[in-house]
This record gives structure tokens, C-alpha cells and sequence, in this order.
């Protein structure tokens, strides 16, 4: 069989059926024929369209109510005010007793101190809390509002990834249904946390990637007028890398977790990138392709990334004299690795009291020496915060923590805020509760994922992996390789406090999974008995998690409950 190429024609360069190639006797594609249809747009119109309602719809539900409660909810009370000093300040300060208090009873002014505090995040993530700070006041509304549009975000760039991998816009918008309806996702939407901003900033820098991928096959085949002969043609110049590497130093710029998803996201671009190289004929794709795409890949991905990273440190930089002065003698800097525990806290047992940053004692210089030294003592900076990270906290214990092992599925969640002992017929809020309340009524926002999701999410992951491993399928790949450098990580850190919620980055993926599950049970159009089988168990999933969602409502919007009602949702002790 002959197939043109650019006009001419040339043998197949090989009949190996590929990913993703039919299973019904037709042609297998070759590569230029694949490279061609996964860059080309399918329904563009219906397919915005639809991601617009279903991010529109999902942005609605998050913005309900938002301002309430109206406290600081959980670490709310930390990064609420640190982004409010950094909208002002230019850097975060320390703040006064009671500063909560005076806050919500409207007063901004004379709660901050002339002194930085010791932030052990960085500040990507608190300048969006600014954001909306800045719009709206400061006030619940005002620090929320920024995690409710990046929340709404997240879900829209489900959509679009979903739909790139599956080729669907009818998976794209189930993905996005699943996740605009899981629990999880909706409470940090509207709180003033870090977290939801990383799982944003690492699923759009991920789908930059995917996105190359299609990019970078069409390029080599608009570039290749045959089979390739050598190592291929040299493609320098990758745009979506760059759009993924600006994308990956924000999050990194708001919690250093994402460094890990980087690294792994890293190597599956090289794969990639070989394995575009050798289906157009090079010969020893893989070492070839460390040359001439890995080099190329660091310098879009880690040296961009980390060039965003320190420009979010701006404000920092530009008071590094302030830190130099107050915090360049800490007890973290002290610590010379040895110490114990002192109930819930970590004693060093023979610090260098005399220990400071080398900076601290040197003259100001100026000029480009200037920027040096602010870096240098930003970098002494980040060590005693990274001192804190791995050591601090090792005696430390907090109600909600729980092990990593059980986060997909929800062994812990966490309380981030309560009013319990509501007595019948008393006012609380806009409701009343109830004379024949037995003892009670009460009220809590819990940060719990929608239990029918994340438990089938696990169902999905596990095919997930056998897709990708067994049937070597590229596009579950994006699915195991999210979920194993989001989660697995943590189990290096579970001797000390860390929280359910931190697997909000691993979600989308797992949705990811369920998302190309799905179109796997669903089959192709001509599949005829298995897809109306298929749509029944997909539809009956997808009405499940709606229906969870729902029955979880008033504990994920501070609704008021009876002692019984609550109960009836509080379906394990351990949820307690």
C-alpha cells in the first residue's frame, strides 16, 4: 500500500498498530496521519461553548454565599492577612494580637507590625488572595473570591485537557461535571487556601504539555518530507514548553510540592519526544532524543520555571534589608541538626546561637553586586524555611492530620470551621433551628471529597494503570503519572501533620482517568450493544456522584443541621 506524504508517495513506515489505532480491521495510520488529526480542531465552537456553560454553572455554585462564614476558616487566619500585607506593604508582615478580630469588625489600620514574618510558602499564591482583596475589601468575600474563580478555572481546563486526550467534547464536559461536583474541589474553591491555586497552575501547565505533544508530532511531520535519516529534524523553539514552564514556576511559586510533578512531567515529555522521533523513522530515538529534545525541554520547562519562581519573590527582593535585619538569626538558622521533642514541640539541643546569615554581616552593596546579595540572602532564607519543613514540625500533632495511605479514600477530612450547640428555637443566621432538635443543631464546613467519586476514582486509576502499562497507552499515562508525583511524595513526610486536602492536585487526574474510562466502557459509535450498556453504567455513575454531592450540600456550605442530620452524614468516626 502507498500513502502521500506532502504529495508524494511513500510506504507505510510501519504497520505496528499503534496507540489508540482501530481495532476493526481498518488501516492502521501511519505517523504523519496521526500527527495531522491530533493537532486538528474537532467542533470548536460546540466544543467552547459547552466549556463555557459548564465553568459558568460551576463559578455560580461556588460563588453562593461565599462570604459565609464569616470568620477565618482553618490557615484562612494566615494567608488572608499575609496576602492583605503584601498588597500593601510589598512583603508580609507580622501582625498584632487579635488582628482577626479587628478585621472582621471592619478595621485594616493598625494591625500590622513594622516587622516581616517568617512565611514558610511562597507567595504566588497569596498575591491571588491579594487579587481579590484588592477588588473586594478585606473581608471573607474579598480573600475567597480569588479561589472560587481559580476553582471554576481548574474545572475549565479539565475540560479542554480531557477532551485534547479523548478527542470527545461530551468527555471533556463529563470530566468537568465530575469534578465541579466533588466536595473537595468546591470547599477550597471557597476558601482562602494555597492549595487550589496549585492544583490549578500544575493541571494547565500539564495540559501545555500535552498540548505540545500533539504540536511538536505535527511539527516533524510538517518538517519531514520522508523517513527521517539521522536524528531527525532539530525543533528548538517549542511554545507550549515555554507556556508549561512559566505555568510550573507559579506553581512552584505557591508550594514547593509541584518540583516533584515538574520532575516527573520532565521525563515524560523526553519520552514522548523519543517516541515521536522513532515512529518518523529515527533509529536509537531515546538516547538521541536527551540531545535533542531534553536539553531543549530544560531550558523551556526548569530554567524558565525557575526564573518565574524568583521574579515571585519580587517583594521579598525588594525589602531583603528588612529580612536581613530581623530574620537572619532564627532558630532556624541555629539549628545545627540535633534536637528532640519538648511535648509538641522540636527543641534543637546544642544550637549556634551566634550562627547568622553571611549576608547579615557584610556591608549594603549596590548595583548588579546588590542583586546578588539580596539573592544570596533570599537563598539563606529558603533554607531556614526549608530547616522548618523537615525538622519543626516532627513533634507536632493536629486533630485532622492523617497518613497519606488513606487520602483517595477519605479516611481523614478536615474540619476548617464549626458552630455546634445551636439550641432549638434558637436564630442562626437566616434559619431557625428546629423545636424537636434532639439535643441539638449545629453547623460545619468540611473539607470532604464527594465519597462516590473518589472512591470510583480509585476503580479508575487502577485501570488507569493497566491502560498505560499493559496496553501502553500514552493518554492514561497523564492520568498514573499526575496521581503518583502529587501523592506518592507525601508519604516521605507522615510522621508529622499533613491534611486530606493536599490531594486536591492528585484529583484531576484521577478524573482524568475516570474521564477516559468511561469513553473505554462507552466504545465506539459502531460498538452498538456495549454502548448502550456502557452509556447506562457511565450515566448512572455520573447521576451517583451529583446525587453524593447533594446529600453533602449543607456540610460543605456551613448549613444548619440537626444533631441527627449530621450524623447521617458523617459516615465513619474517623470523619468525626
Amino acid at each position: 500500500m502507498t500513502l502521500l506524504i506532502d504529495g508524494e508517495p511513500h510506504e507505510p513506515i510501519s504497520r505496528t498498530r499503534g496507540l489508540g489505532s482501530p481495532g476493526d480491521g481498518d488501516p492502521v495510520p501511519n505517523a504523519w496521519q496521526r500527527a495531522r488529526s491530533a493537532i486538528a480542531g474537532h467542533d470548536a465552537v460546540v466544543g467552547w461553548c459547552a466549556t463555557i456553560l459548564v465553568t459558568a454553572f460551576a463559578f455560580v455554585m461556588r460563588l453562593w454565599h461565599l462570604g459565609t462564614p464569616r470568620e477565618f476558616e482553618f490557615d484562612e487566619t494566615y494567608y488572608a492577612k499575609d496576602a492583605w500585607s503584601l498588597l500593601h506593604f510589598g512583603y508580609a508582615r507580622d501582625y498584632v494580637d487579635g488582628a482577626n478580630q479587628k478585621i472582621l469588625d471592619g478595621t485594616t489600620t493598625g494591625i500590622f507590625k513594622d516587622t516581616p514574618e517568617m512565611i514558610v510558602h511562597p507567595e504566588v499564591g497569596k498575591w491571588m488572595i491579594a487579587l481579590g482583596e484588592k477588588v473586594f475589601g478585606m473581608d471573607p468575600t474579598g480573600w475567597r473570591i480569588s479561589s472560587a474563580i481559580a476553582g471554576a478555572l481548574l474545572i475549565m481546563v479539565l475540560i479542554r485537557l480531557v477532551r485534547r486526550l479523548s478527542g470527545s467534547t461530551l468527555l471533556g464536559c463529563v470530566a468537568g461535571v465530575l469534578l465541579c461536583f466533588d466536595g473537595l474541589e468546591f470547599v477550597l474553591s471557597r476558601l482562602a487556601l494555597l492549595d487550589i491555586f496549585v492544583a490549578l497552575f500544575t493541571l494547565s501547565a500539564v495540559s501545555c504539555l500535552v498540548a505540545d505533544r500533539d504540536w511538536y508530532r505535527n511539527r516533524l511531520a510538517t518538517r519531514l518530507h520522508g523517513p527521517a535519516t539521522g536524528w531527525g529534524p532539530r525543533v528548538l523553539w517549542r511554545p507550549w514548553l515555554l507556556a508549561s514552564g512559566l505555568l510550573w514556576g507559579l506553581a512552584i511559586g505557591t508550594k514547593w510540592t509541584a518540583l516533584v510533578p515538574l520532575a516527573a512531567f520532565g521525563i515524560l515529555v523526553w519520552l514522548w519526544s523519543a517516541g515521536a522521533r522513532r515512529s518518523f523513522g529515527v533509529r536509537w530515538a531515546l538516547p538521541k532524543s536527551v540531545i535533542a529534545d531534553g536539553i531543549p525541554a530544560f531550558f523551556h520547562l526548569v530554567v524558565v520555571a525557575a526564573f518565574v519562581y524568583v521574579a515571585s519573590w519580587g517583594g521579598w527582593l525588594a525589602h531583603a534589608d528588612v529580612y536581613v535585619k530581623n530574620l537572619s538569626s532564627t532558630q532556624y538558622t541555629h539549628y545545627t541538626g540535633h534536637g528532640k521533642c519538648d511535648g509538641e514541640t522540636w527543641v534543637a539541643t546544642d544550637p549556634d546561637n551566634t550562627k547568622k546569615w553571611p549576608t547579615a554581616t557584610e556591608p549594603d552593596k549596590s548595583g548588579v553586586a546588590g542583586v546578588v546579595q539580596d539573592l544570596r540572602s533570599l537563598y539563606y532564607y529558603h533554607r531556614d524555611v526549608q530547616t522548618f519543613h523537615t525538622h519543626f514540625l516532627n513533634c507536632a500533632t493536629h486533630t485532622y492530620a492523617s497518613k497519606p495511605s488513606g487520602w483517595l479514600i477519605l479516611n481523614r477530612p478536615v474540619g476548617v470551621a464549626a458552630d455546634t450547640g445551636i439550641k432549638p428555637g434558637a436564630v442562626s443566621g437566616d434559619q431557625t433551628c428546629p423545636a424537636d432538635a434532639n439535643p441539638d443543631c449545629l453547623r460545619q464546613v468540611l473539607l470532604l471529597g464527594t465519597p462516590a467519586l473518589w472512591w470510583g476514582g480509585v476503580v479508575g486509576l487502577l485501570f488507569a494503570v493497566v491502560m498505560w502499562v499493559v496496553k501502553r497507552d500514552w493518554r492514561f499515562g497523564v492520568a498514573v503519572v499526575g496521581v503518583a508525583a502529587s501523592w506518592l511524595p507525601w508519604f516521605l513526610y507522615d510522621d508529622r501533620p499533613i491534611f486530606s486536602y493536599y490531594a486536591i492536585v492528585a484529583l484531576p487526574f484521577t478524573v482524568v482517568a475516570l474521564a477516559l474510562g468511561i469513553g473505554h466502557l462507552i466504545g465506539p459509535a459502531r460498538s452498538g450493544r456495549r454502548r448502550i450498556i456502557g452509556t447506562a453504567i457511565a450515566g448512572t455513575f455520573v447521576i451517583a456522584v451529583v446525587a453524593n454531592f447533594a446529600w453533602f450540600w449543607p456540610i460543605y456550605t456551613n448549613g444548619l443541621l440537626t444533631h441527627q442530620e449530621w450524623l447521617q452524614r458523617i459516615w465513619f468516626s474517623r470523619w468525626i
